[in-house]
């Protein structure tokens, strides 16, 4: 937005106050909630429940008094979100109040609260909370990545893809692509934990050597993608060598800390799945 100054110096103490705002959220909004919510069903299948609505208010009400912009939050509706994108002009707050809510219903500890503050429509800075264990990840542009205030990554990662651990989800993946994965893997061993923003910043820790999802919405990526681009790691997707420039909405992921991983997990993803043929 107009008037707002991103310079670098104004990161730190944005950061501090959006980790302030998120220590809050969780404490007040989600943990108390924690196994005793009802699930409910969205039209598009995918699940909320009550701790969502209310992080999602909270983080709807604290985040514009530390930097002025619109709010995208998932549980908002799509005409919602994309006039507070086109208000915003690229410049916009965007969360996931509750990343993992089936996790979370279930009673499994491993969700987050997201928040990602966007400048010309690319994260700029970013935060991950795990209330359960209560891991802090944070990132700012040109500010390297943070678990609880030590730097990332946290170990080195293998630099071979035959000796790689690889998150992947498998349900989102065009079927053949799927198939050769789950009977002919390029990696050692697969894990899939069920909360995108935790998993781009397992991977950014080095718990984790490679990363595979086929289709993430803006908040489930924008604040993970910043915090791994941060530690040093590479992303693309599998149409396109820039993350940044697939679309905004909704991207594939291919991502890993370690270069030559990369280099050789996107390869072998794209000879795997190759583009329809044209008609």
């Amino acid at each position: 937005m107009e008037g707002l100054d991103f310079s670098p110096h104004r990161a730190r103490p944005w950061v501090e106050a959006v980790i302030a705002a998120v220590h809050k959220t969780a404490r007040e909004e989600i943990v108390p909630r924690f196994m005793g919510v009802t699930q409910q069903v969205k039209d598009d299948g995918t699940l909320f429940s009550e701790a969502d609505l209310a992080s999602q208010r909270s983080l709807v009400e604290s985040l514009p008094r530390i930097v002025p912009c619109p709010v995208i939050g998932e549980e908002m509706s799509r005409n919602h979100q994309e006039i507070a994108l086109t208000q915003g002009g690229g410049d916009v707050w965007c969360i996931d109040p509750i990343d993992g809510t089936t996790n979370f219903i279930n009673g499994l500890p491993f969700f987050a609260v997201s928040v990602a503050l966007l400048h010309n429509y690319r994260p700029w800075l970013g935060v991950t909370y795990n209330p359960m264990s209560n891991e802090l990840f944070y990132a700012w542009e040109g500010g390297g990545a943070y678990l609880n205030g030590k730097p990332l990554p946290l170990r080195q990662v293998t630099q071979r893809i035959g000796e790689a651990v690889a998150n992947v989800d498998l349900k989102r993946l065009d079927k053949p692509l799927a198939e050769r994965i789950a009977s002919a893997p390029p990696f050692y061993s697969h894990r899939n934990f069920g909360s995108s923003t935790l998993e781009w910043c397992q991977v950014a820790a080095g718990r984790v050597d490679a990363y595979l999802h086929g289709g993430q919405m803006l908040w489930d990526y924008a604040a993970g993608s910043l915090i791994l681009k941060e530690a040093g790691g590479y992303m693309c997707t599998l149409a396109c060598d820039d993350f940044h420039q697939d679309k905004l909405w909704r991207r594939q992921v291919v991502a890993a800390l370690n270069p030559t991983v990369f280099t050789a997990w996107r390869d072998w993803l794209r000879a795997n799945n190759p583009p329809p043929p044209q008609a």
